[in-house]
């Protein structure tokens, strides 16, 4: 018994270390994402800048303040957001590739900022300004109404079919349609216009100013702190809807539940980042092989900061010094998440006992 003790306690000392190697690693990943960029700032001056202490180069100021240290904020919160909706998803469907976007919830985004730009197209009922349709806020909202209305008809089917299975193809099917309908609308659009959701199609931590995280921050705080609240039900879920009902869950509502705090977090950081590929895969998985555990009381903050890790870290390889400006997100996400995901499979010997 003795042994058994003191097993279980050298492998909370284990979790806990590799929790705080991660919090230093991405402490040091978010010190580089400020510091590294087209403009090079010394770490020393960006320690005087934050401590509201007068430095070298006034221009360094506003750099920093105003544009550096909200992307890397918004890197982690994004990172950490997308990583918890993926392990909700995998969780939830017992799938190794479900994601973030496998309920259509990331695809009702493009839709809607696709249809904003669409009805701008169109002079007799131009009721937006070509100067509006940059806006961040006129994106922002047609991207939430286009992801929670296929969130809202998730959960319209949800709350009909109890097979998980069934949702699944259903959300897959919703994707292919929307994927369709969003085609159509760039054939018809002005070049302008297509432009304009090429690019915000390719992903970006650099939109979201200090006002808009009044709102981006407690939205995701919120979707995080439900997977937190869901960690028992999804662990009970692991083995099973028949077991979960014998512990005396509600597997109905457990599935509800984790699918409205993963379409809000994928609402969320699709409408102001636009849609992050393949960071919402990878990092459960990543989570998964760093603590060899399939425990959600190990991986649901393992996952936190594993997202927060990967995220700062492709972020700063897109800006990293040499390049002409910043490049897509989304290339580097897909770059490091899609190899990432088949070394775990291919390396992992346990992979199928932690699913």
């Amino acid at each position: 018994m003795t042994g058994i003790s003191l097993t279980y306690h050298n492998k909370q000392k284990a979790v806990a270390g590799k929790f705080l190697l991660m919090g230093a690693l991405i402490l040091f990943l978010f010190i580089l994402n400020i510091a590294l960029g087209s403009i090079s700032i010394p770490p020393y001056e960006i320690l005087k800048i934050l401590s509201g202490a007068e430095t070298g180069r006034a221009s360094w100021q506003g750099i920093v303040l105003d544009t550096r240290l909200p992307q890397a904020f918004t890197a982690v919160l994004a990172g950490a957001a997308l990583g918890v909706s993926g392990l909700m998803m995998q969780t939830l469907f017992r799938n190794p590739l479900a994601g973030p976007s496998v309920l259509g919830v990331s695809s009702g985004a493009s839709l809607g900022v696709a249809l904003l730009m669409m009805i701008v197209s169109v002079p007799d009922i131009r009721i937006i300004t070509q100067n509006q349709i940059s806006s961040n806020f006129s994106v922002v909202f047609a991207a939430f109404a286009g992801a929670f209305a296929v969130l809202l008809l998730i959960m319209i089917l949800a709350a009909k079919f109890r097979n998980n299975t069934t949702i699944l193809i259903i959300g897959i099917m919703i994707a292919y349609i929307i994927s369709a309908i969003v085609g159509i609308l760039q054939f018809y659009s002005l070049k302008e216009d297509l432009q304009a959701f090429v690019i915000w199609g390719l992903g970006s931590f650099a939109n979201v100013s200090w006002q808009q995280h009044a709102f981006f921050f407690p939205v995701v705080f919120i979707g995080i702190a439900i997977s937190v609240f869901m960690i028992k039900p999804m662990n009970a879920l692991l083995l099973g809807d028949n077991y979960a009902r014998n512990l005396g869950f509600n597997t109905r509502r457990i599935s509800i539940l984790l699918i409205v705090a993963a379409g809000i977090l994928v609402a969320v950081v699709t409408a102001y980042c636009g849609p992050i590929a393949f960071l919402g895969i990878a990092i459960p998985h990543l989570s998964r092989n760093l603590f060899k555990s399939s425990d959600h009381f190990i991986n649901v903050p393992g996952t936190i900061l594993s997202g927060m890790m990967l995220a700062l870290f492709c972020n700063m390889v897109a800006r990293l010094p040499g390049f002409d400006g910043a490049l897509p997100i989304n290339a580097i996400t897909s770059l490091i998440g899609a190899p990432l995901v088949i070394w775990v499979i291919i390396k992992s010997k346990h992979y199928q006992k932690a699913i």
